[in-house]
């Protein structure tokens, strides 16, 4: 892998993971435009790397929020935080069923198809014009709410459909606050993302040569500095309301992904 190519795919993943573009198509995009030998063998690593790198930077992004979830919990009460955590749990369950009995049938969409990818982005634009005309409200995301989103993030394996666009569109079209619908959605991924991370390191599948780890090193940096700049930006975004912008974005690059799949 060439050094080049692991920062330009860090910062893709560290961008598009919190910004409503989904991360999963860019990288198939990016994989199309650069080439199937920019991400060679040691393509799960790096993917379990860049991932890693995400999730820490929302930790980091959040930490007051974690420590504060953490330091309820272990007093042992039906308090916010424990109640809080709860939702977490039940918003991973539409994905982490997915991810058990769907793995295989997921993973066709990630060969390639960028047809599959345009026509996904162009309706994460629908969804994300959709939530930025929903009303302001100051509710929080209730039990049935927490299962809603996490429905929308489980669809949201799917190349070309953005997780935080899902996600953030299902819980303010759901009437959920949006600066608390950014911080569930950033923060539901976290577990589910360090269990694949785990999931994947324990599969065996994983191989590694020490001429791989500068640019696996490179892309671990870029994708969680983009991921710190992203996370903070998009959680101001959603807050004004601008997820406009990012329509206009996903339905131009989605149409543009049709049309390289089909004169490309």
């Amino acid at each position: 892998m060439e050094l080049i190519d692991a920062i330009i795919l860090g910062i893709i993943q560290g961008l598009t993971e919190f910004l409503p573009v989904s991360s999963s198509g860019h990288l198939e995009l990016g994989k199309a435009i650069l080439g199937a030998q920019a991400v060679p063998e040691e393509s799960l690593l790096f993917t379990v790397i860049l991932h890693f790198a995400t999730a820490l930077s929302t930790l980091v992004v959040f930490r007051k929020d974690v420590f504060d979830i953490f330091k309820g919990l272990f007093q042992f009460k039906w308090n916010e935080e424990t109640q809080f955590s709860l939702k977490i749990i039940i918003s991973m369950i539409p994905a982490a069923l997915v991810g058990l009995f769907l793995n295989d049938f997921i993973e066709v969409f990630f060969d390639g198809a960028i047809v599959i990818v345009g026509i996904m982005l162009i309706i994460t634009a629908f969804l994300l014009y959709l939530a930025d005309l929903a009303k302001t409200t100051d509710k929080n995301v209730s039990f049935r709410s927490a299962f809603a989103i996490g429905m929308a993030q489980a669809v949201a394996i799917l190349p070309g459909i953005s997780r935080s666009g899902a996600t953030i569109s299902a819980a303010v079209l759901l009437g959920v606050d949006k600066s608390k619908s950014a911080r569930f959605s950033f923060l539901m991924v976290v577990p589910l993302i360090l269990g694949k991370v785990a999931k994947d390191l324990m599969g065996g599948e994983i191989s590694f040569h020490g001429d791989q780890a500068v640019a696996m090193g490179a892309g671990f940096v870029a994708a969680f500095v983009a991921g710190l700049a992203a996370c903070t930006w998009m959680i101001k975004l959603v807050r004004q309301s601008k997820l406009t912008y990012f329509a206009i974005y996903c339905l131009i690059v989605g149409l543009i992904a049709l049309a390289w799949s089909i004169w490309g």
